[in-house]
């Protein structure tokens, strides 16, 4: 799908019953991050996260003529530092052929609704250093970057 820059996607929360859609759309995403993603037993996890109270995992989706064309994922957290939450939105994706159009915008923009009208004082998250026009569009939507190296620390179950 190749969206024109005037097409007007509307962004609204995930249904329960477009999480294999979520599931195709991580895929997609892990594969533009050059990142592995195996699908395996996560439809479940995600309905539960989703889905059941309390809401663990707060997802927006952008949908243009009945296809979902992105979307963006959130969770609240605890900052020692600060002493308050924020928002970390661990994912925001728009599908190739969409970019461009200004669907990760309004994607961003339901983020920060969401945060605002829940009391967030801070959204934060990352994108590999090499994602030059994902730092192009954060800069531009005035987010500021900081630098810290990112780690992950697999633990067996």
């Amino acid at each position: 799908m190749i969206v024109d820059e005037s097409a007007h996607c509307v962004v609204r929360r995930i249904a329960r019953d477009e999480i294999n859609e979520l599931l195709l759309m991580c895929a997609e995403h892990a594969g533009y991050e050059r990142a592995e993603y195996d699908p395996s037993g996560k439809a479940a996890a995600l309905e539960r996260s989703i889905c059941e109270h309390p809401v663990r995992l707060h997802v927006w989706v952008a949908e243009l003529h009945d296809t979902l064309i992105g979307y963006a994922a959130a969770t609240s957290e605890f900052s020692t530092w600060s002493a308050r939450e924020f928002l970390h939105m661990d994912c925001l994706f728009v599908r190739e052929g969409c970019r461009g159009a200004r669907v990760g915008a309004a994607l961003l923009a339901a983020v920060v609704s969401f945060a605002r009208a829940r009391g967030f004082a801070q959204i934060q998250w990352q994108t590999p250093d090499w994602n030059s026009e994902a730092a192009r569009f954060y800069s531009r939507e005035g987010a500021s970057a900081t630098t810290k190296l990112r780690f992950t620390l697999a633990i067996q179950a």
